[in-house]
């Protein structure tokens, strides 16, 4: 079988190519994709700043949503003819994608097809961070920085969905006023105002029970301070440098928990367990509608390079997909 795929060099313009796709492993399943999500990662690896593993698939693209039309021998939840979205180890940027049968998840039936494509990879690292990791229970209180995000936006729903009061910050007026509109308390502009003293005022002085960071460097010192007692932070992303100074008092008389994650690099079998866990717990949310991608535009596949220049412009609110 020929696969048609987006073709990526540093500092090159995208191209489409073809080849021949492998036959599946013995556990993964063949998708006829309908569309795929465009990632923050994706442009990184583009520029050659993120090596991809090396059992993934050199091709861009980290989630799609399509048709199953072949599975590996040992595959028993998916059949031909099922609608999934998924997970994917590389790929994605495909008419036909390999994906392992444990990252994918039904094509939820009130959602479009750039929709599904784009609820895996949000939804994966917000449900490992936010909820494995950072335990967020109903009525703790959640700081979900850069609410904006295709990330941001899922939090917000969800912790909302599960009880939480959720604050979050933006880097614009309409972009605060949207955030909002999603579930969020209180949206802080961080181009115009500090967040940590807003919301120490706004939570009455607790502070935040559950901080999902994707700033790091000096940020984390600013979240060690607005963390409440026994509260969690837990970091994504270093977008203010993987390197801070804290003050480890401070961290020992709240009892703070310190943690983070990255997704792509966890194994099969962590990501087939994060999978399991939203199938149990969050499906319902999922499925029904209650919370979906928050869908900023789409492109066709010849036009990758445009949703790139749309993604490096930060001008985006949520999900980008192309549909093919």
């Amino acid at each position: 079988m020929k696969q048609r795929f987006i073709q990526h060099q540093p500092d090159e313009p995208l191209t489409i190519a073809e080849k021949d796709l492998r036959a599946p492993t013995a556990d993964e399943v063949v998708i006829a994709v309908a569309a795929f999500g465009i990632n923050r990662p994706d442009l990184l690896q583009r520029a050659g700043l993120y090596v991809a593993p090396t059992d993934a698939s050199p091709i861009l693209g980290l989630e799609v949503a399509g048709t199953v039309i072949a599975t590996g021998d040992q595959v028993t939840q998916w059949q031909a003819g099922d609608r999934v979205c998924a997970l994917v180890n590389g790929g994605g940027y495909s008419d036909f994608c390999l994906a392992p049968a444990a990252q994918c998840l039904p094509w939820p039936e009130p959602y479009s097809a750039a929709e599904a494509a784009c609820l895996p990879e949000a939804l994966f690292t917000v449900w490992h961070n936010l909820f494995q990791r950072g335990q967020l229970q109903a009525g703790d209180t959640a700081l979900v920085q850069a609410g904006s995000s295709g990330i941001g936006s899922t939090a917000i729903q969800l912790a909302r969905l599960a009880g939480a009061r959720v604050f979050t910050t933006a880097g614009t007026a309409d972009k605060c006023t949207r955030c909002m509109a999603l579930g969020a308390e209180l949206a802080i502009n961080y181009r115009e105002q500090d967040f940590v003293d807003p919301l120490l005022v706004a939570t009455d002085g607790r502070g935040m029970d559950v901080t999902l960071d994707i700033l790091g460097g000096s940020a984390l010192g600013k979240h060690i301070k607005l963390a409440a007692q026994d509260g969690r932070i837990v970091n994504i992303a270093v977008l203010d440098g993987s390197k801070a100074e804290i003050n480890l008092a401070a961290l020992m008389l709240k009892r703070l928990t310190l943690t983070g994650s990255t997704l792509r690099a966890q194994t099969p079998a962590q990501k087939a367990a994060i999978a399991a866990d939203i199938r149990a717990r969050a499906w319902h949310w999922i499925s029904s509608g209650q919370c979906r991608p928050v869908l900023d535009s789409t492109f066709a596949f010849d036009n990758v390079e445009a949703a790139h220049q749309r993604m490096q412009s930060r001008a985006h609110f949520g999900k980008m997909a192309v549909v093919l």
